[in-house]
């Protein structure tokens, strides 16, 4: 293993212990949408004011609003008719989701690109979420939304400090670290926003294909999600037998089920991949 490898490792997981890794705060409007939402006597209106301040948040949610996943006999013209739709609790985390997008850029072209391509995997997975959420568990869909969003947030600490430190490295050796250490920094993450606790575990959980829970949770969503975007691609992940991953019973899924061939169900993870893009 490259001494370059050793040394980042070394250096990230010494921060994370002495509690110096420098994590990445929520955007402005994410603060301020949550604030609103945790506040017993808020009204739509105040979720309205604060989501109108940032046009292009307020223009992806009325287009999310108007999706097939959504769409009402009417079509959606402004913020007010979208939040009223949607509910302050889906708008308000969908709108945190949504802001964290802003994250996702750097300057170097390399970490720009591997940044994009985390918040498009992150997007996808999502979208996943949203749909076996609703179909398939009494989980909430806007949650499952959440959680997809999030569940590669320990990402952005890793590469900030490749790109902060000048750090000359191969996609293979960064692809190490990254899958070493991103779970624990995504948890450290998420526990620092203040997140549920039943989005806190998922970043360290999503991947533990021997875990073992009561019932349907929301790493299991992720989980699944993921396993269902890498089918047919070649991945080490696919090489696991599926029967021996609880968590497609817990979801009540065939894990030899292709859900790119349920046709109803394939249109809704298309549109609910859509929305966020």
């Amino acid at each position: 293993m490259s001494n370059i490898v050793e040394t980042i490792k070394t250096d990230l997981t010494n921060a994370i212990e002495n509690d110096k890794l420098v994590l990445p705060t929520l955007p402005e409007a994410a603060l301020q949408v949550r604030e609103i939402a945790e506040n017993e006597d808020s009204a739509i209106l105040d979720l309205v004011k604060v989501i109108s301040n940032d046009t292009a948040l307020s223009a992806r949610i009325i287009r999310v609003c108007n999706s097939p996943l959504f769409r009402g006999s009417r079509a959606i013209e402004n913020l007010n008719m979208a939040v009223s739709r949607l509910g302050m609790a889906y708008t308000s985390n969908l709108a945190m989701g949504l802001a964290m997008e802003q994250m996702f850029q750097a300057t170097s072209e390399m970490i720009d690109k591997r940044l994009r391509a985390t918040w498009q995997t992150s997007t996808e997975v999502a979208g996943v979420c949203h749909v076996l959420a609703q179909n398939y568990t009494k989980l909430k869909p806007d949650q499952a939304t959440l959680a997809g969003l999030v569940h590669l947030i320990g990402v952005l600490p890793i590469l900030r400090y490749v790109e902060d430190s000048d750090i000359q490295i191969s996609s293979i050796m960064l692809d190490n670290v990254i899958d070493e250490l991103h779970p624990r920094i995504g948890a450290a993450i998420l526990k620092k926003w203040d997140f549920p606790k039943e989005l806190q575990n998922v970043p360290l959980e999503f991947a533990n294909f021997q875990r073992e829970v009561p019932s349907a949770d929301y790493a299991d969503l992720v989980m699944i999600a993921n396993l269902q975007l890498i089918s047919g691609m070649d991945h080490p992940w696919n090489e696991i037998d599926r029967h021996s991953i609880s968590a497609f019973g817990r979801l009540g899924l065939d894990p030899e089920a292709d859900m790119n061939e349920e046709e109803d169900l394939n249109a809704q993870m298309e549109a609910a991949m859509a929305l966020l893009k």
